[in-house]
């Protein structure tokens, strides 16, 4: 049984090896930009779905899984910055606050589908201008939802985590572990 990867994410392959030691990796070419008509939990399992939705049509016997996460402050998504000043301004604007961060994991393997949801709230120390271009000099926040990689060097703005600590970086292991028992591969 083939075992597909709908994602390009360094860190999802990194952690699905936990898991699954073989496996192909095909992004899903999908329209990421945030509607406002999801809220950020509709939000984040659509794309997930839909991923898994182009990839299954391109592997219809695989076993497909497909993940996105979020950052969510105020109910409002803070996506992927385009650019360090939007970065900048993301990480500002956490600093001495709780964000939530939500990701999705679908599995399909033909007609079977699974789906689950997970979250943690992350707590950010108050952060010094300095800190912020420090950390944005590494170029970390490039391509990373709310403009950081927990795993990298903005841990260290991290004050506390209350959930998945896997969903902040951006596939629930453990999670998607619990799901896979479902499945034949």
């Amino acid at each position: 049984m083939t075992v597909v990867l709908a994602s390009q994410s360094p860190r999802r392959k990194e952690l699905l090896k936990w898991l699954i030691p073989d496996f192909m990796v095909q992004p899903a070419d999908i329209d990421e930009e945030v509607k406002d008509q999801y809220a950020p939990k509709e939000y984040v399992m659509e794309m997930a779905r839909q991923k898994s939705a182009v990839v299954a049509e391109k592997q219809p016997e695989a076993l497909i899984i497909a993940s996105d996460t979020v950052v969510v402050l105020a109910d409002k998504i803070l996506g992927k910055p385009k650019n360090r000043q939007e970065a900048f301004t993301m990480l500002k604007s956490m600093s001495g606050g709780s964000h939530l961060v939500y990701t999705s994991v679908v599995i399909r393997q033909q007609e079977k589908l699974e789906e689950r949801l997970t979250s943690a709230k992350v707590t950010f120390y108050s952060l010094s201008d300095e800190e912020i271009n420090h950390y944005l000099d590494s170029d970390d926040y490039k391509d990373k939802a709310g403009a950081y990689g927990i795993q990298n060097g903005a841990g260290v703005f991290v004050e506390r985590i209350d959930g998945d600590y896997y969903s902040i970086v951006g596939f629930p292991v453990g999670a998607v572990n619990q799901m896979l028992k479902n499945f034949e591969y």
